[in-house]
């Protein structure tokens, strides 16, 4: 099968990036006393607002794929940015990382104040710190890395 090269740093990024980060996310939420589906459910709170929390299973699953859609639509950014911007491909790593604190302030910043999101916002140390490294590496490297992949195999049809 040949993917083109959108589909694959989309799909291939944002499916990595968005497995990582819901990784390192329940992994610190269960550590510090939570569960899973009480992170999944936090997610789904973003679109629900308090409500999500009475939803069970449900509102945990609308969670992950609301997760899932936001890391695919980053993915995209990142693609569409680096077909017009070829440094960010040729830089991958660097800018990768940078991408990640991008991603960081567009969540912290924009989507959630702009969320049905129904708890304060907070930057503790910890949890901060270990956030922004996550979306350094679990999510804006994933996605410069497979964007690069993707603009470097050759495209069917081209030699």
């Amino acid at each position: 099968m040949s993917w083109s090269p959108a589909v694959f740093a989309i799909l291939v990024g944002g499916s990595i990036a968005g497995a990582l980060d819901i990784a390192y996310a329940i992994s610190f939420s269960v550590l510090r006393g939570g569960s899973a589906a009480g992170l999944l459910q936090t997610v789904a709170s973003g679109l629900l607002g308090a409500s999500s929390y009475d939803g069970g299973t449900a509102t945990a699953a609308l969670g992950l794929a609301l997760h899932f859609l936001l890391a695919l639509l980053f993915a995209a950014a990142f693609f569409l940015s680096a077909r017009r911007v070829p440094v960010l491909v040729r830089r991958a790593v660097p800018f990768g990382v940078l991408y990640g604190l991008v991603v960081f302030a567009i969540m912290k910043f924009i989507v959630l104040p702009l969320s049905a999101f129904p708890h304060p916002i907070r930057f503790s140390l910890l949890a901060t710190g270990t956030d922004l490294l996550s979306h350094m590496f679990f999510v804006g490297l994933p996605i410069a890395l497979a964007t690069r992949a993707a603009l470097s195999r050759p495209t069917p049809g081209r030699p």
